[in-house]
């Protein structure tokens, strides 16, 4: 099979949405969810030139599963490391995200916790707001809470090791977990708010995330001189000379920055693989 070549222009990615058992039927705008379908991940394909990054749109109506990624460092043959950031969109009263533990503790205290179910109870339960941003390093143990919409930015990876699921039939794979996870409390350098019109929200080793009103400024457009991957949250890009566009709910590639026209753009995301 030939690899899919490099586009030399600006595009729009192809959209792929995944049933999840913890998705939902009834999607926020603009999305729809097919009739009898709960859609758990919309995520668009990623292209060869930045291939190492993976956007998705995650929406939620149980809880996920309590659950560690690798790093580049500790991931195995067969394996790939994962980093990844949430930035909530629409939060339901009270929705939270678990992410790391309320202290240290010891891995058998945790690995005991993980068996019996009561591991919910050592994790640290953060509330989630709309404009909240979370980076999660590899080997932060997590969970996503009920009734959140959220974009993800990720290393393009599946390697996911789960300590808790909740008593679905699923795999667990505590071994794995133990050995890559960090079992201290969440720190809170890793989490943000919007605040301005233009933030850099991450700006991490593996990807770089931006949010702008408008048309990027100069300075910015400079840290995406090698390609942009651009999610509109409100208002609408377009593609120079191919004529692509991309709105809400949807995601442009574009070699270069200066590919994109904003000119009816409102809310969007800049992100990139560093």
């Amino acid at each position: 099979m030939n690899a899919r070549p490099t586009p030399s222009e600006a595009q729009r990615l192809d959209t792929i949405e995944v049933e999840k058992v913890w998705g939902r039927d009834l999607l926020p705008h603009p999305f729809v969810a097919p009739k009898g379908k709960r859609i758990g991940e919309i995520w668009f394909d990623p292209v060869p030139a930045c291939d190492e990054l993976l956007v998705k749109y995650l929406f939620t109506s149980e809880k996920l599963s309590v659950q560690v990624h690798p790093s580049n460092e500790n991931a195995v043959v067969g394996e790939d490391g994962k980093e990844e950031c949430w930035l909530v969109i629409d939060a339901e009263p009270n929705a939270k995200l678990a992410i790391g533990f309320k202290q240290d503790y010891a891995a058998e205290d945790v690995a005991a916790a993980a068996f019996d179910g009561s591991i919910e109870d050592l994790l640290e339960w953060h509330d989630a707001r709309e404009g909240d941003v979370f980076f999660l390093p590899a080997g932060t143990v997590h969970a996503i809470g009920p009734g959140l919409s959220l974009v993800e930015i990720q290393q393009n990876s599946d390697t996911t090791f789960r300590l808790y699921d909740y008593g679905r039939p699923r795999e667990l794979h505590l071994e794995r977990a133990m050995a890559v996870a960090n079992f201290g409390p969440y720190s809170a350098k890793n989490r943000a708010k919007v605040t301005q019109s233009e933030q850099c929200l991450i700006d991490e080793r593996h990807f770089r995330l931006d949010r702008v009103v408008g048309t990027p400024r100069e300075g910015l457009r400079a840290e995406y001189s090698e390609g942009a991957l651009v999610l509109p949250l409100q208002g609408q890009v377009s593609a120079v000379g191919s004529g692509a566009t991309a709105v809400s709910g949807q995601c442009l590639y574009a070699p270069d920055i200066d590919a994109v026209d904003f000119g009816s753009a409102e809310v969007t995301l800049l992100t990139w693989s560093q």
